[in-house]
Parts: C-alpha cells; structure tokens; sequence
C-alpha cells in the first residue's frame, strides 16, 4: 500500500464508540493531514474498497465486522483564527475544544456545543444542536472530499433541518472542513454560561455511564421523547447489559457489557410500546451501523 498514513490492522472498535460496544474492523486509517485522508480515498477508489469515516462514535450503534477501512478523523482537529470572527476548523476537532478555541479568542455563538462529546464533522453530518441552536446557525462554508476531490460548499446551500441534513446516508461526502462564523463576546461571560450548561446536563443526564447521549428525536417541543418513554413506564427497562437511564429516559447507556443487539432491541421496543400507546412513530437520532458478522470469509486484503 503506496501511502503514509498510518494504518491498524484488526481493530477492535470497542474504544473508538461511545457505547463501548464491540464491533471490529479490517483495517484502520488515522490520517493526519488532508493529503493523507485523500491518498487513503483514493486508494479505495482505484481498489474498490469499501470505507467508513468515524468521528467519535458518538452517535453511532456499530453492529458486526467491516471488511475494508475504517477512517478515523481523530487527527485532523486544528483549529485557527481567521480575522476578527471567524474560524476554520478540521472536522476531527472535538466540539468542546471547539468552543474552548472559541471562547479563548473572545467569540461567542457556540456556548450551547460545550457538552457535545462528538467530533465537528459528526455535528455538521447529523447537525448536532442543543437548547434550541446548532451547528448549522454558524457554518459559513463546508469543505469535503468527494470522490476524492476537495469541494468548498456554501452552507446556506445544504438542505438541513432538525438532527437530518444533506449528507446523512451520502458516504462519498467526506466532511474534512468548516468555515465558522461568530460574533464578538466576552470570555468570562462565555464560561459562566458554560458552567451553568454544565450543572444542568450534571443532574439530568447519565453522564456517568456509556451511551451516544439522545436516543430519539422529539415529536415536538410539547412532547419531548424523554416524557414519552417515562409515562409509559420503560424508564429503568433492560434488555442484557443496555438499560434504559433512570435519570433521563431518552438516553440508552451500556450498563456492562451491553452488545449492539442488546442496545437495537432495547430501541425497538421503545418505538413498538410507544406507537402502540400514542400512535406515534419515534425517530431514531442514532444512526445504526450494521455490518456483516462473517465478514472474514471474504476478508480485504490491501
């Protein structure tokens, strides 16, 4: 293989999700520049392999084996200023560190993104938002790879909406970039906002155990998933090691050595009980990522 990017072999996935669940790769890229994500690309183009881009796992249920190359952004996470106000920022960058670069610099707008534990480009792939803002309000610009090929695109240009956009199921976009755009605030301001976001999500979220935070979309602000779950009396409800948070009913969380079956059928239950009991179809916000679990008989050689 004629490139320098770093690559694992027979990878256990069970660390790069935040579920924790055991899921397992071929092979596994970590590329540390936009030059080294391209020739990894292209690569797989030329050969005909498959490939997954991976951000924090954070909204993600991985199921199986993958028989080709997980790409890992986890390295691509610079940031810099560009002006007064704007920031270009790679994709594999953490969005709290994001906001801790933002408010460093004096910048305000993205206070609300302090507890997110997923990547920049997993936020702008699923527009990842909280207390009635995302990530979508700031986005200037968005570079990504496509078919190999860098493409700068306007933001005000991509279809998105709540938790969905343009790129959701398109893995020939890769989200390499984004072009952010705030305004000028003050620092000591910024943080005290984030400290009381903080003690909030504290006391009403499972901080504590794995999960990929919000499970379900909210059928409307009146009716919040959460309450839903609740009322129909699945808070605490377990299927093997994935149980339904007593402290938040929309979050799953891995209380042991809770597999991905274990965690889908938990899920499955939740929108049988509450179609049955409401008439309405609950939407997943985690994306389930099923792949083939006798994949080594056709293993990928490269």
């Amino acid at each position: 293989m004629n490139i320098k990017c770093e690559i694992l072999e027979n990878v256990n996935l069970k660390e790069y999700n935040t579920y924790r669940l055991e899921a397992f790769c071929k092979y596994m890229a970590l590329p540390k520049s936009v030059k080294e994500l391209q020739e990894v690309i292209n690569y797989c183009l030329h050969k005909d392999i498959k490939y997954f881009v991976l951000g924090n796992g954070s909204n993600v249920i991985l199921d199986g084996t993958f028989n080709g190359i997980v790409i890992n952004m986890k390295n691509l996470n610079g940031s810099e200023l560009v002006g007064n106000t704007d920031i270009i920022a790679y994709s594999g960058i953490m969005m709290p560190k994001l906001v801790k670069f933002a408010v460093k610099n004096n910048l305000q707008g993205l206070e609300w993104a302090s507890g997110i534990p997923g990547t920049l480009g997993g936020g702008i792939y699923g527009n990842c938002g909280a207390y009635n803002d995302d990530i979508y309000h700031y986005l200037k610009e968005i570079i990504v790879l496509h078919n190999g090929k860098i493409e700068h695109i306007k933001a005000d240009k991509v279809f998105h909406d709540y938790r969905q956009t343009f790129f959701q199921g398109k893995r020939q976009y890769i989200i390499v970039a984004a072009h952010l755009k705030l305004i000028k605030g003050d620092s000591k301001q910024s943080q005290e906002l984030i400290n009381d976001r903080l003690k909030r999500r504290l006391s009403s979220q499972p901080l504590t155990y794995p999960s990929a935070g919000s499970v379900f979309r909210n059928p409307s602000k009146e009716m919040p998933s959460g309450k839903l779950i609740e009322d129909v009396g699945l808070k605490n409800k377990n299927i093997g090691g994935a149980l339904i948070s007593p402290k938040h009913a929309n979050f799953i969380v891995n209380n042991g050595n809770a597999t991905a079956k274990d965690v889908i059928s938990l899920i499955e239950l939740i929108k049988k009980t509450i179609k049955e009991n409401y008439s309405i179809d609950l939407v997943t916000e985690q994306e389930i990522v099923k792949w083939d679990r006798n994949a080594k008989e056709n293993e990928t050689k490269i």
